[in-house]
């Protein structure tokens, strides 16, 4: 098989971004804003005040296309490896038999093993600069918390993680990455929060969900001196860091003088999905390029693909402002799934707004479909996916397949959010042939 330039399209340093990419500014409608539970009216700034830096809370609220990204920031992205590859799956193409081209975005290689630094970061360089010592924060798969345990580290703060009980259980070495990045890790729903030790009274053996560790953590942010909560997904100050990913994207396709027919991203709370298509989004809106853009969400957490469009909570316990999304009730309890990271029972506003608005839509799989795609990817390419990458795996071979029965020459680009060597108990079960299959 010859090598040819487009099989991984590598940019320079020079090339990190250097501003984040807003949707909001080119959104034909606006995103709903949240909305303050007890008054009903949009949330302000100083409500926003006890859990978040002014600086994320800027973000928050902006309406300008784009923000600048600090330069301690962009000098802290090349120790994500940033610029990251976008690579071509020739391997996986033969396997297939498919006319079409795959491309996938290499967000596997940063130190934590996923996309997620790219908004701890800076959340946790805002944080510091305002002076706070203490950032708390939930986390599903543990992706979310070895990435802002790492930048806690990077910027020397203190991080405590609640990690949601299910996940804690399977995936033992996430919580080792970050207590070894200095941070403390507590399994949720726990005993360090009134809200923990109430759920916990009701349901000793509960699983937990991202919503009640959600709520862990704002309890005790609010209770400890000098503390902020950050978070990993949902909010629209999440998302736009988070389009580093596909700026770059644009910058490599570009390159290689590629229009993708399709992008596709796993989505749980948005942030991958968003950062890796909100920048080619804007284009769409604009009218520039036709690309059809695909969130792939797990059957058994189905927000957007059955869920309602409403105001809810972002939290189990009602902590949070209300917010405008697709969402399956904050006291959904997901089922005990491998791709934790997807276990949300809503999605990100911006990513609600950009499918209702009919600029992206929504598919959804099976566990075992997903793991079958990943070890296909994995025997093909030479990399073992996340469980939540492997859904974007999926629709993407699906996709693939459609070009062959149509014998058309699609372009199909997936941002592969993360890797699974942390993720190898779930592996297990489905070689094995123990793993149910979650609906």
């Amino acid at each position: 098989m010859a090598i040819h330039a487009e099989d991984k399209v590598i940019l320079n340093i020079d090339d990190i971004p250097r501003r984040w990419y807003n949707i909001a500014a080119d959104l034909p409608v606006p995103i709903p804003p949240p909305l303050n539970p007890q008054t009903m009216e949009p949330a302000r700034p100083e409500e926003l005040a006890a859990i978040f830096p002014k600086a994320a809370i800027a973000q928050e609220m902006s309406t300008e296309r784009y923000i600048d990204i600090p330069e301690e920031v962009r000098d802290s992205y090349l120790m994500l490896g940033r610029p990251s590859p976008l690579q071509r799956a020739r391997r996986l193409e033969a396997f297939l038999k498919t006319p079409a081209k795959i491309y996938f975005k290499r967000e596997d290689l940063s130190p934590a093993g996923s996309h997620k630094p790219n908004s701890a970061l800076p959340q946790a360089y805002y944080n510091m600069k305002e002076g706070v010592e203490n950032l708390t924060t939930e986390t599903g798969a543990g992706q979310w918390g070895s990435a802002l345990a790492l930048a806690c580290a990077h910027f020397d703060m203190n991080c405590t993680v609640f990690m949601v009980r299910v996940s804690y259980d399977q995936k033992p070495f996430r919580r080792l990455i970050m207590e070894t990045y200095g941070s403390k890790v507590h399994s949720s729903p726990s005993s360090e929060t009134e809200y923990g030790r109430k759920v916990l009274k009701e349901r000793p053996d509960h699983p937990g969900t991202l919503g009640i560790a959600i709520s862990e953590a704002i309890e005790l942010c609010i209770h400890q001196p000098n503390t902020k909560y950050s978070l990993g997904s949902v909010l629209n100050h999440v998302m736009l860091h988070q389009t580093v990913i596909g700026q770059e994207v644009m910058q490599q396709l570009e390159l290689i003088d590629v229009v993708p027919d399709y992008m596709v991203g796993c989505v749980g709370g948005g942030s991958n999905f968003a950062g890796f298509s909100f920048p080619m989004i804007g284009k769409k809106i604009k009218g520039k390029i036709d690309t059809e853009f695909i969130a792939v969400e797990p059957t058994s957490v189905p927000s957007i693909t059955k869920g309602e469009n409403r105001y809810d909570f972002g939290d189990t316990a009602g902590m949070t402002p209300l917010l405008k999304m697709y969402t399956l009730g904050h006291d959904f309890v997901p089922s005990s799934i491998h791709a934790g990271g997807l276990r949300y029972h809503g999605m990100a506003p911006a990513v609600t707004a950009v499918v209702d608005q009919g600029f992206a839509r929504a598919v959804s799989y099976e566990q075992l479909q997903t793991f079958e795609a990943a070890i296909i990817f994995a025997r093909a390419e030479g990399i073992v996916p996340a469980p939540e990458s492997s859904h974007a795996i999926k629709a993407a071979m699906d996709l693939a397949l459609e070009a062959k029965r149509k014998n058309e020459e699609k372009t199909i680009v997936f941002n592969l959010s993360g890797h699974g060597l942390l993720d190898m108990g779930g592996y297990a079960k489905y070689l094995s042939g123990e793993m149910n299959n979650v609906r």
